[in-house]
């Protein structure tokens, strides 16, 4: 389907709006995109199964739902099925509607909009005072807003903790970057792009989250393209360079002490903070987690199996999760369903790469470079438990597979079956 005949489709509708609500309501853009999946997913020319990008992620669904049967941890094995399989269902149904960089542009420009009351909302909560819940729409919306922060201090909005809202604002700052510096817009075009570009960074450096911090920096050289490297990396790695001596380890201790005087204040007292109480911590996460994978290398132990048994383990309260998503993925469904899932993302990303996605328009270099952001974060944090950056990663990893369609050399001939989806 191409041109007009997509825009007035229902299901292209349906999937603009749900991504315009999804950092303010769950509920409501679940809803539309659920409206998207079931018109991405009529009058197929090709199957589930016929789509190699889909095959390794069917037979990951298929060993989660095997594993879920021999679990320990009971219902909460089943309920954590929700965090994979509805989503591969849209990872393949939200194709069709990303299939050219004007639908990746236009998506993504939605998604940014979308993001204005995360920035409204956190500015308020961190220099107004403001608390929720507001409630919209007759209960469709509710924002449960905490006031001053949470926690407090630190800027989260519309999300449950500043990490996860430092972990949206990351990830979407790639597209206000592309759209800032997009070519052919008018004057007040680019002034509302720059507006929300540094209203973007202002609200990352009021999370204080170091994941979101390095994706502002990261982010910059590959929307940017290849053109600006020769004077931007250099720039970026001064101004990186008293962060790294800050925290890497075995740097002697008078220069790491006038490194970390070099940083701004909220940035030195986040990492002290951390290295105070939590770095140890995190390593022995990560050990814990690869015992639990060698104990029960095929099938894991069942979702939330980790949050079940490291407080027993380190005699601690109640831990959420492992802080990689590699890790949880093979503790809680097994090695193999966690390799199919991992490796199909990266091969994802690669494949993209390989095809020319950051050679080509700024909007789809923003597109790889924010899912890139989002995967670096996964390794050291797991924001996809917010339904909301699950969706948006799904989304993101749909339109990688619908710019490797669109880069075949054989893509004309496979441009008829686009004319019977989404109506």
């Amino acid at each position: 389907m191409h041109g007009p005949r997509l825009v007035q489709a229902p299901g292209w509708r349906a999937f603009q709006l749900g991504l315009f609500l999804l950092p303010s309501s769950a509920l409501l853009a679940g809803l539309c995109l659920f409206i998207t999946c079931i018109a991405g997913s009529r009058n197929r020319q090709e199957g589930l199964w016929t789509d190699f990008w889909m095959r390794p992620l069917i037979v990951a669904g298929a060993l989660m739902l095997i594993a879920a049967f021999v679990a320990d941890t009971g219902s909460l094995a089943w309920a954590g099925l929700a965090n994979w399989i509805p989503f591969f269902w849209g990872f393949w149904a939200f194709r069709p509607f990303l299939e050219d960089k004007e639908r990746r542009h236009r998506a993504g420009l939605m998604v940014l909009a979308g993001t204005v009351p995360v920035l409204v909302t956190g500015f308020g909560q961190m220099l107004l005072g403001w608390s929720g819940p507001w409630q919209l729409l007759g209960g469709g919306i509710i924002w449960y807003l905490a006031p001053g922060g949470q926690p407090e201090g630190r800027l989260s909005g519309l999300f449950d903790y500043a990490n996860v809202a430092g972990a949206w604002l990351g990830v979407i700052w790639p597209f206000a970057l592309a759209a800032l510096i997009r070519s052919r817009q008018s004057l007040w075009r680019r002034g509302v792009a720059l507006l929300l570009s540094v209203a973007i960074v202002a609200a990352v450096l009021l999370t204080r989250s170091r994941n979101a911090m390095a994706a502002l920096a990261l982010a910059v050289p590959t929307v940017l393209g290849p053109v600006q490297w020769w004077w931007l990396l250099p720039l970026l790695l001064i101004a990186a360079a008293p962060l790294v001596l800050a925290v890497l380890p075995g740097v002697p201790s008078p220069l790491q002490q006038w490194s970390l005087g070099l940083l701004p204040e909220s940035m030195r007292q986040r990492l002290l903070e951390k290295q105070s109480t939590d770095s140890l911590t995190r390593l022995a996460q990560w050990r814990f987690g690869v015992e639990l994978i060698a104990a029960r290398p095929l099938l894991g132990w069942g979702a939330a199996a980790f949050s079940v048994l490291y407080p027993i383990h380190a005699q601690r309260k109640w831990h959420g999760h492992s802080h990689n998503l590699p890790l949880e993925l093979a503790v809680s469904h097994g090695l193999p369903a966690a390799l199919l899932v991992v490796g199909t993302v990266l091969a994802l990303l690669v494949v993209a790469l390989r095809r020319g996605m950051l050679a080509g328009d700024a909007m789809d270099r923003a597109w790889w470079t924010a899912v890139l952001m989002l995967v670096a974060m996964h390794a050291t944090d797991l924001p996809f438990f917010d339904s909301r950056l699950n969706l948006l990663g799904w989304v993101l990893l749909s339109g990688l597979w619908a710019f490797i369609r669109e880069a075949e050399p054989d893509h004309d001939a496979h441009e008829a079956s686009l004319d019977s989806v989404p109506s």
